[in-house]
């Protein structure tokens, strides 16, 4: 009977001794697999809204050269991503940058998330916590834009966004840890006077 228990004894010790290692390291895997998670590089790519036609002065749409800017934005970004392409697109509650953003959205099959514009660390906020390791696109205004470029810890440089400007595009890389870095591109022709 004493060496049937200890029989017993052995095993049970044996199978301990298999048990810590095994769950110790699933432990450390997921803790690995946590932390290349959290520090997953975060894109942000914002535009201004395209020409917006004259009529109406309330909330206008786009011009006929705004629409045209719109697709070139849907062909420029359609591809941006060579893996997955673009996660998520937000927009402000003005109809010139829904008619903006709509091409693209159509051809990747993605919703418009609206926010209000005026609330630039709403924005943020949600896209920080919402988009960790993703591509995001923002369609903004010309007064929020810089802001929000500040605001997610890109450049204090941008310049002031002219009236009849609408071609940059400005790219945020956001890494876990270190600096954010901010590239400036210019997509479509410039504006002309006779576009709108």
């Amino acid at each position: 009977m004493t060496s049937h228990n200890n029989n017993r004894s052995r095993r049970r010790g044996f199978s301990r001794r298999l048990l810590i290692p095994i769950v110790s390291f699933v432990i450390v895997a997921l803790v690995v697999a946590w932390f290349f998670d959290e520090q997953a590089t975060s894109t942000v790519i914002i535009v201004r809204h395209a020409e917006k036609a004259a009529a109406p002065a309330e909330n206008p749409g786009l011009s006929p050269a705004g629409k045209l800017r719109a697709q070139g934005l849907a062909d420029m970004l359609a591809e941006i991503d060579v893996v997955e392409g673009l996660d998520a697109i937000y927009v402000s509650e003005a109809r010139r940058t829904r008619e903006t953003a709509m091409p693209l959205a159509n051809r990747l099959d993605l919703p418009l998330h609206e926010l209000p514009a005026a609330d630039v660390k709403a924005l943020v906020k949600r896209v920080e916590e919402d988009h960790k390791g993703d591509i995001v696109l923002i369609v903004a205004h010309s007064n929020t834009v810089p802001a929000l470029i500040r605001e997610f810890g890109g450049s204090k440089n941008v310049p002031e966004i002219k009236e009849h400007e609408y071609f940059n595009v400005y790219i945020l890389s956001m890494p876990w840890s270190g600096k954010t870095k901010t590239l400036r591109l210019k997509y479509g022709n410039p504006y002309l006077d006779g576009d709108a």
